[in-house]
């Protein structure tokens, strides 16, 4: 098991709590959603086998990953492996989940592009089959 508990960039941050995460997740916001910036951003960290629901941005979001290994799915298309230095370009509306690996501590950086379009839209879990499908 790839181990990363200690090994962050940015910290940590608060355990995400409720029912758009399965397992445990942390995040930090580097860029608060109501700032100066317009461009919130924030850190992600997932424990071994934790990911999101799925979900879409009205403006679109970019990861940024930093460590470990992980996951992630556009509705429709196969999963795709993800490893520190990938970036990945989600365009507006695309349904899509992201976490980490089984095995695996997972941090992504996200940016929210277009904030002004709208909220994250929270969808339905990714379910254990679905993910237990993975590698």
């Amino acid at each position: 098991m790839i181990d990363l508990s200690n090994s962050f960039i940015f910290p940590k941050g608060d355990k995400v709590e409720g029912e758009n995460f399965k397992g445990e997740a942390w995040q930090e916001r580097l860029v608060p959603m109501q700032s100066e910036w317009n461009c919130p951003i924030g850190n992600v960290t997932f424990a071994p086998g934790a990911r999101n629901s799925w979900h879409s941005h009205p403006g679109g979001q970019i990861l940024l990953i930093t460590a470990g290994r992980g996951w992630y799915q556009e509705e429709g298309k196969p999963a795709q492996e993800l490893h520190a230095g990938d970036i990945v370009r989600i365009p507006a509306n695309v349904k899509h989940w992201h976490g980490a690996a089984k095995d695996s501590w997972f941090v992504h950086i996200y940016i929210v592009t277009n904030p002004q379009n709208g909220p994250c839209r929270w969808m339905e879990p990714v379910s254990d089959e679905e993910y237990n499908s993975l590698l």
